[in-house]
């Protein structure tokens, strides 16, 4: 029996087998379906269907889902120890990716949530960004440069 969800095919053979995980969604309860499909696809790029929302190839995606009242809507809280919350971060290869996405979506009218920070480790220098979507919820994008 095959199962097509979107793009995955999932085999179910006397139970449900995956070979392998090549990439997952995140689930965000949201206020207005309409509006958060809209701000998916129109600022951050997405392919966007009845609920599903993604973008490169699924490397980053997400199943939007519209809450039956606004406390239904939660963003993550800052945890302890964290000096920032997000609810999705999401890895890009290079800080030059990282910068044209930053400027990709910056010009689409996205909610900055954090500009463009630099931070030095022994291995090497981490780059990170974020972004908020119309219910606050925090999308983080962040790419590693090692010492050469």
């Amino acid at each position: 029996m095959e199962l097509w969800v979107g793009r995955i095919d999932i085999f179910a053979i006397g139970g449900l087998h995956l070979s392998k995980v090549q990439f997952s969604v995140q689930v965000l309860v949201v206020s207005d379906l309409a509006r958060s499909k809209a701000y998916y696809q129109d600022v951050l790029g997405c392919e966007v269907n009845d609920f599903w929302a993604v973008r490169d190839d699924f490397r980053l995606g997400f199943k939007l889902i519209e809450g039956k009242s606004a406390e239904d809507v939660r963003p993550n809280r800052i945890g302890d120890g964290q000096e920032k919350v997000w609810d999705t971060y999401a890895y890009v290869e290079t800080h030059d990716d990282l910068d044209e996405l930053y400027e990709e979506l910056k010009s689409k009218g996205a909610i900055l949530h954090q500009k463009p920070e630099v931070y030095e480790f022994d291995w090497g220098v981490w780059k990170e960004f974020s972004v908020k979507d119309p219910d606050q919820y925090v999308i983080a994008f962040g790419s590693g440069k090692k010492k050469e």
